[in-house]
C-alpha cells in the first residue's frame, strides 16, 4: 500500500471514531490530522470536498464495518428472532465497553448534520438501508414474503437504532437488553 493510500485510510479510520464519540460538529479537522499523524495538506489532496466529503467517506466505512459485525451475528443465529437478540446484545456490550461513548456510528450525523448536507445525508441513507437489508433478507430467508419482510425490517431497525439512543443517554445498556428480549417476542406473536 502507498504512503498517500495510507494516510488517507488512517484519516478516514480516525474520522470515523471521532464522529461515534463527538459528532460531525464536534469533530474537528485539526484533531482528525493529529490523531491521524497526518500533515495538514493532505486533507484537501485526498479529500477535495474537505471535512464533509471525509465524513462522508468514514460514515461508509463505519456503516460497513457495523454491517460485517451484524452479518456475523445474523448469520451464526439459529432464527431471526434469535438474531434480533444476539444483535442487541452485541451492541449492548460495545456501548458498555466504550463507556457508553461510542454509540451508532450514523445516527449522531444523522440527526445534526445530514439534515443540512447532501453527502452526509446520502452516506446516512446508504447506511441505514443497507442495514435494513441485512434484516430483511434474513427474513425472506425464512420464507417471510418480500413486502411483509421489508416493513418488519424497518420496524426492527427502528427499535434497535432507538434503543441505543436511549442506552446511551441513560449510560445503560438496559434499553438495548429489553429490546433484545421484548422485540422477538413482540414478532413472534406478529409473524
Amino acid at each position: 500500500m502507498r504512503k498517500g493510500d495510507q494516510t488517507r485510510g488512517r484519516m478516514i479510520d480516525t474520522a470515523a471514531r471521532l464522529l461515534q464519540a463527538q459528532g460531525y460538529h464536534g469533530t474537528g479537522l485539526g484533531q482528525v490530522l493529529a490523531e491521524a499523524r497526518a500533515p495538514k495538506g493532505s486533507l484537501y489532496f485526498h479529500f477535495p470536498g474537505g471535512k464533509e466529503e471525509l465524513a462522508a467517506e468514514a460514515l461508509r466505512r463505519s456503516a460497513e464495518s457495523w454491517r460485517e459485525a451484524v452479518l456475523a451475528v445474523v448469520h451464526a443465529a439459529p432464527s431471526p428472532l434469535d438474531a434480533i437478540r444476539a444483535v442487541c446484545e452485541l451492541l449492548a456490550t460495545h456501548l458498555e465497553a466504550s463507556e457508553f461513548r461510542d454509540g451508532c456510528p450514523i445516527a449522531t450525523v444523522a440527526l445534526e448534520a445530514a439534515p443540512t448536507s447532501q453527502p452526509l445525508h446520502e452516506a446516512c441513507a446508504e447506511a441505514y438501508r443497507t442495514w435494513e437489508g441485512v434484516i430483511e433478507e434474513r427474513l425472506r430467508g425464512e420464507g417471510m414474503p418480500a413486502a411483509r419482510a421489508e416493513r418488519i425490517a424497518t420496524l426492527v431497525l427502528a427499535a434497535i437504532e432507538g434503543a441505543l439512543v436511549l442506552s446511551k443517554a441513560a449510560r445503560s445498556a438496559t434499553p438495548l437488553r429489553k429490546v433484545g428480549t421484548e422485540l422477538p417476542a413482540l414478532l413472534r406473536t406478529l409473524v
